[in-house]
């Protein structure tokens, strides 16, 4: 009886060891590292040369690029590659994914922001476009690798990796900015691209992955194209669904997005932030994460997604009460601790419900429909807003405003447990076979 619980903890371990959920690990990395280039420490390199808060926060608009993403899924799903095709779709694609993002990352470190804002906003947005298209094969490939029972630890793996390509690309530009200049750091950050396109070359096609159909005609190419909307909206409840994924996150993103202004306006330094933003936030999140998968294991999706909700939405709060006490070290690592802890809880919930929500035959148009709303109404109003309400407010009552936003989102996933439609909105993603052939919820 007494090794029980030992038991049961190393059986809640052995999934995150299997070969897809590690594989998940390095596609993570991947995916975070562009994000964290035109994300916080764009952000610092900007405030560094000078840029006022609103043309700052203006710039988080290029991230609408990811929202927009849907659009061009459907090329993914169905085009084949010349030459690199014979690797399969998803390899092939994960290739030339990542050498973009390589390209549009070089770009933007010989941008010189002071001397020209446009051009490295338009740098920006190429990174936004070749990150963006990144994600849309590494979400695919994952959720094609992953089995249903491996949605929870594959997307715990993923957000591991995630913020391990994040912070540690982060941090390397903040602390090698300081001594090689801001050009030099760009470029050593490109390395980051390299995990995921080695996991496709070495792991191959994943086994559930869907073959794209040969040459079609006008009426299947449409089709190919609308018939993952289709399929999407015609589930029961699916308006209330795509509400509630507009809507979960906008508290989180409008922080999440002007925290290093925060930073800079109390005068934390380059080491200083990569310390105790990046360095502690790092570790923070990564307990989150376990955190998020036991929870997950425990409560189940419903129940642990809306208590992550609730975390997430109550983690705004310490970055009120860093605004109100000033330059302080040890008020940074404790409003990034809970910060980090709340979102890495969420990063496994959410990301294996949304992952979840898709259908094989669609991975990569829906997956990147449901990724890209989930942050379209944050990032829209950080970058519209964002810096004239800090200005206006202040950081202390623009913090508590974003926890007051967080409350709909919040309410209407309640409401859907209340009518069923979260099981519902299950796809087939998310199900496996049972005994006797229907599928059913994981």
């Amino acid at each position: 009886m007494t090794d029980e619980p030992s038991r049961a903890f190393l059986s809640g371990l052995k999934p995150y060891f299997e070969k897809a959920p590690l594989a998940s690990l390095f596609l993570g990395m991947s995916s975070g590292f562009p994000y964290a280039m035109i994300a916080a420490t764009l952000t610092t390199r900007l405030a560094q040369s000078g840029i006022d808060k609103k043309s700052v926060t203006a710039f988080t608009l290029a991230f609408l690029v990811y929202n927009l993403k849907f659009l061009w899924a459907w090329i993914i799903d169905g085009v084949r590659l010349p030459v690199l095709g014979r690797l399969g779709q998803r390899v092939s694609w994960m290739i030339v994914a990542g050498l973009l993002v390589i390209a549009a990352v070089a770009n933007l470190a010989i941008v010189d922001p002071a001397a020209s804002l446009w051009w490295t906003g338009v740098a920006a947005v190429l990174v936004a476009v070749a990150g963006s298209t990144y994600d849309i094969v590494i979400d695919a490939y994952r959720i094609e690798l992953l089995e249903p029972r491996q949605l929870g630890p594959g997307s715990g793996m993923t957000q591991y990796g995630w913020r391990i390509g994040s912070q540690l690309a982060a941090a390397t530009a903040l602390v090698m900015a300081a001594r090689i200049g801001w050009t030099g750091a760009y470029l050593l950050c490109t390395v980051f691209a390299l995990p995921a396109m080695l996991t496709a070359i070495l792991i191959g096609e994943p086994p559930r992955h869907r073959d794209p159909v040969g040459r079609r005609g006008i009426g299947e190419a449409l089709a190919s194209i609308t018939g993952p909307f289709v399929e999407f909206f015609s589930r029961q409840g699916a308006a209330l669904v795509l509400a509630f994924i507009l809507l979960h996150k906008i508290g989180d993103t409008l922080a999440n997005l002007t925290f290093r202004l925060l930073f800079d306006s109390l005068g934390y330094t380059n080491d200083e932030i990569a310390v105790y933003d990046v360095g502690t936030g790092f570790w923070a999140y990564l307990i989150g994460i376990f955190i998020g998968g036991f929870l997950y294991a425990r409560l189940g999706m419903k129940r642990s997604v809306l208590l992550s909700l609730w975390l997430m939405a109550v983690s705004n709060l310490s970055f009120a009460g860093l605004a109100a006490s000033g330059h302080s070290n040890l008020a940074m690592a404790g409003a990034m601790t809970f910060e980090n802890v709340a979102s890495g809880i969420g990063g496994v919930t959410v990301t294996a419900y949304f992952s979840a929500l898709c259908d094989l035959r669609f991975t990569a148009s829906q997956y990147a429909l449901i990724s890209a709303a989930a942050s379209v109404v944050g990032r829209l109003l950080t970058g519209t807003t964002a810096g004239a309400l800090i200005e206006t407010m202040g950081y202390v009552n623009f913090y508590l405003l974003t926890t007051v936003i967080a409350l709909p989102g919040i309410l209407l996933f309640w409401l859907m447990l209340r009518a069923g439609l979260v099981d519902q909105s299950i796809g087939s993603a998310g199900k496996q076979p049972s005994e006797g052939g229907a599928n059913t919820p994981t």
